[in-house]
């Protein structure tokens, strides 16, 4: 995706509408979705290091049950620029025609399954209509997240005008191999989240052979953290990106339940809690956000959860079974709380500090219409509010009491009001923090200190579409793009973040999708029904649209950030 934070053009960009039939979703059912029917993923690929060695394609000398092969069309069926989802027999594959030549690959979005024939093609790549990958056409390799697999490619060949795909049964994951002593410490403080394990997959598929740690705050292996607000009753081996038998495999070290307590970048020192110290040649930090901090008395009493953990997910699910559910805060997490219990709670109340849910990140109009989705699923609202009290009967919470002298009956209360960063630790390192906390690099994902990276959530670095301003972007998207960027800095190869920002969100089986920057916007134009939830957002600054929002309208949202990232603006004249 070269070019995708290269000064913009100016240029007009017209932005076609389609609506396009609602394909069911499975946010927070399945885990990564399977890319073929044929053969697993290839692990993260080599993001443009792909060989026809490793990316799926057929030796001649293959016996015949190794593969299956079928004529899909007559090669006056595509036009070039278009894409088919082709039939087999005993499987399905996605045949591309573009610049004459035809591709074939794996038909699904390895991340959550979506139909890519739905997707983007543009200048070699597939990109996800539900949340932003990119497919190189060619090897097959993820370009931009999220996800961790890159899809298998297939043979094409034309005979007698037909398109003939062979399509190998089996595909192998590559990886080198490798061995070695010295360090290299990686930390997932209060989760082994995207950013570290991309990292530290990006670093052994580019020939990395010495030691990796990775180390959380977590009893668990990676797993998928925001499918925990939308699917409360899942699992952490449901929800899991890689199992400890494939982090063995690759010779990645996962440390759990491990605390940092200090970092000490004179004698390269980690000290953790429990009072072990390591060593590391090069650092990685990407140790995420927490709670909040919120005034209220009562703090002792039970049933009251910050959702981190699978654990806490499925006590909320428990717990709220027809009783009374409160959720304070009005964020994209605890606003999915909220939806996810509205079956299975008595009662679900919201007390948030502003007039409308998201009013801030998604504008007065989209925020009204989400407000009305929500108490038209019995959500009860106390919005321009907040909890001054917990009320236990025996420890446990009976009533939540808030400043207005509004008392609400509550049985489990979910906070959902904020994060700062998780870098407390950090205070008398050296390694340089904002004024709120956030560690600062630079577009390499390096501090101010040598051989000290940090990303995800915890980090603020330069955005290029804003001249360079240090930003903070919490995206689950985001935080992969940060820890490919690191490994190969820290291998001494210069890369930046080249990805335009996407976000989704799901609530009653509706899905918002956004893409851009859209902080400081300045006006929201509107297509589509907002009261039919079919619609398109259009974030704009000044004259320039800076980011997009939807609901039912796929795959718009991947088509703005396909012209965004090819360093194009859209003028506020243009959608209109």
């Amino acid at each position: 995706m070269g070019g995708c934070f290269s000064k913009p053009k100016a240029v007009e960009v017209k932005v076609e509408l389609s609506l396009l039939e609602k394909e069911k979703e499975v946010d927070g059912l399945s885990p990564n979705g399977k890319a073929s029917p044929f053969a697993d993923c290839r692990p993260n690929g080599a993001l443009g290091h792909g060989s026809e060695d490793d990316s799926g394609l057929l030796p001649l000398n293959l016996k015949t049950r190794d593969y299956v092969e079928a004529s899909v069309c007559h090669v006056k069926d595509l036009e070039n620029g278009q894409m088919r989802e082709v039939d087999l027999g005993s499987g399905r594959a996605l045949l591309i025609k573009e610049h004459g030549e035809f591709f074939a690959m794996g038909h699904k979005c390895p991340h959550y399954g979506a139909p890519l024939v739905k997707g983007v093609l543009s200048k070699g790549h597939v990109r996800c209509p539900w949340h932003g990958a990119c497919f190189n056409v060619t090897t097959g390799d993820i370009e931009d997240f999220p996800g961790l697999d890159s899809l298998p490619v297939f043979q094409v060949r034309v005979e007698k005008e037909k398109v003939i795909i062979r399509a190998n049964k089996q595909v192998q994951k590559i990886f080198p191999s490798f061995s070695g002593t010295s360090v290299l410490v990686k930390l997932g403080f209060l989760w082994a989240g995207p950013a570290a394990l991309v990292c530290a997959e990006t670093l052994r598929q580019e020939g990395f052979t010495d030691r990796i740690v990775m180390c959380t705050m977590d009893r668990h292996p990676p797993y998928d953290r925001p499918k925990l607000s939308k699917s409360l009753e899942s699992t952490a081996e449901q929800l899991r990106l890689r199992s400890v038998d494939f982090l063995q495999d690759h010779d990645i070290e996962l440390l759990t339940e491990k605390e940092v307590a200090a970092v000490d970048v004179k004698t390269r020192t980690v000290t953790f809690e429990d009072g072990l110290k390591m060593e590391y040649r090069k650092l990685f930090i990407a140790t995420g956000s927490k709670p909040k901090p919120m005034n209220y008395k009562g703090k002792e009493v039970k049933n009251v959860f910050h959702l981190q953990t699978p654990e806490d997910a499925n006590s909320i699910a428990r717990l709220a079974n027809n009783k009374n559910a409160v959720i304070v805060g009005t964020s994209f997490v605890g606003m999915e709380v909220a939806a996810a219990l509205t079956d299975k709670a008595h009662s679900v109340s919201v007390i948030g500090i502003e007039s409308l849910p998201f009013k801030k990140a998604l504008g007065e109009k989209v925020g009204k219409v989400i407000m009305k989705l929500f108490e038209a699923n019995r959500v009860k609202f106390y919005m321009l509010n907040e909890v001054s009290e917990m009320i236990g009967h025996h420890g446990q919470l009976k009533e939540v009491v808030l400043k207005s002298g509004k008392v609400l009956r509550a049985d489990v209360c979910v906070i959902g009001a904020g994060s700062v960063p998780a870098s407390g630790f950090l205070k008398q390192s050296g390694i340089h923090l904002d004024s709120k906390g956030f560690i600062t690099v630079n577009k390499m994902m390096q501090t101010n200190v040598e051989g000290v990276f940090a990303g995800g959530d915890v980090v603020t670095f330069p955005f290029p579409p804003r001249n360079n301003k240090k930003v903070n972007i919490p995206h689950w998207q985001m935080a992969h793009v940060h820890g490919r960027v690191a490994a190969l800095s820290m291998m001494g190869r210069a890369a930046e973040a080249k990805t335009v920002p996407y976000f989704w969100s799901a609530m009653f089986g509706k899905t918002i999708r956004y893409a851009g920057y859209g902080d400081g916007f300045d006006d929201v134009i509107i297509q589509g029904d907002l009261d039919e939830l079919r619609f398109v957002a259009f974030y704009t600054r000044s004259e320039e649209v800076v980011a997009v929002a939807s609901m039912n309208y796929d795959p718009i949202v991947s088509r703005v950030a396909e012209v965004l990232g090819s360093g194009k603006t859209i003028k506020k004249r243009d959608v209109e």
